[in-house]
């Protein structure tokens, strides 16, 4: 039997709901990866209820797992993923991190979702952002950031697609092969607008792709974008067009069936939290509902 793919994957955990650590390891479990979770932070649900609580683990506290792991010969991965992380202590610990792993598997490909803000606010400390531009983004193969996190990691105003591709190129001649801006207020009324671009060695492809929109606010989409993304790119051989494909065709058939049930029984932060359980064959075999375009 072949080696199953496994992730370590770094990102927030709620106890209730589907965000972070949540909200990837199980779809990445149904497309054949096997996923090693640590908790950046642990709620009991997520901050959009108004009221929560928790622990959050510090870089003293990763580097005992990392530690763990190293002296038992498991820190061997294919992929590394990163999401939510709270402190620039924790996020130097990171860039640190994903130098070890790749020592040891130089073929490791790290996917970096660079969770920082969207709508215009950032939502962790100002502090994480050099760190991500200057450490954590030349280390990146793949990184996967909203239209106002790109912003911030490059410095370059998006108001057009124009000013979209000037962004990736930023982020690409930073070293990052693959980038990714999950989703732009660029569309149209009825659609946001996905725009990638990768490059590897002397090939380079670039793809855009609508998003229907929904008339509600989920949270976790981002999270589970990283990681349907993740599984996609590798399980195509890096085929962009239908990575995008499958990622925005499973994101659509969960937040549809997620928003039916919200509608059914009052749309609150609990109702609205992702239907991934009920969404399994959406996720092992989604349906090509949208179709990117090949630029």
């Amino acid at each position: 039997m072949a080696e199953s793919p496994r992730v370590l994957s770094i990102q927030s955990h709620v106890v209730f709901g589907y965000v972070g650590n949540k909200s990837a390891t199980l779809p990445l479990q149904l497309l054949g990866f096997e996923v090693d979770a640590i908790n950046s932070v642990q709620f009991s649900n997520h901050t959009g209820y108004g009221k929560f609580k928790g622990q959050v683990l510090s870089d003293t506290d990763l580097d005992d797992l990392v530690k763990g792991l190293s002296m038992n010969d498991l820190d061997h991965y294919t992929h590394l993923l990163t999401g939510y992380i709270g402190s620039a202590s924790f996020l130097n610990r990171i860039a640190s991190l994903v130098k070890h792993l790749k020592e040891i598997n130089p073929n490791l490909i790290y996917v970096c979702d660079p969770v920082m803000g969207d709508n215009g606010k950032m939502y962790v400390p100002e502090e994480l952002l050099p760190i991500y531009k200057e450490s954590i983004v030349p280390l990146a193969d793949i990184i996967t950031p909203n239209q106002f996190e790109a912003e911030l990691l490059t410095g370059q105003k998006i108001t057009c697609v124009d000013d979209a591709w000037k962004a990736i190129k930023i982020l690409q001649e930073k070293g990052c092969k693959t980038v990714v801006l999950s989703s732009t207020e660029l569309g149209d009324q009825k659609h946001l607008l996905a725009i990638a671009s990768s490059k590897a060695g002397n090939q380079s492809s670039a793809a855009t792709i609508n998003i229907p929109k929904l008339p509600a606010c989920f949270t976790g989409t981002g999270d589970l974008f990283a990681s349907l993304f993740l599984a996609w790119i590798y399980k195509t051989d890096n085929c962009l067009k239908e990575a995008l494909e499958r990622t925005i065709g499973t994101l659509q058939a969960v937040l549809k069936r997620t928003l039916n049930y919200a509608t059914v029984v009052g749309v609150s932060p609990k109702s609205l939290e992702l239907k991934l359980i009920q969404s399994k064959a959406d996720i092992e075999n989604p349906e090509p509902t949208v179709t990117a375009t090949i630029l």
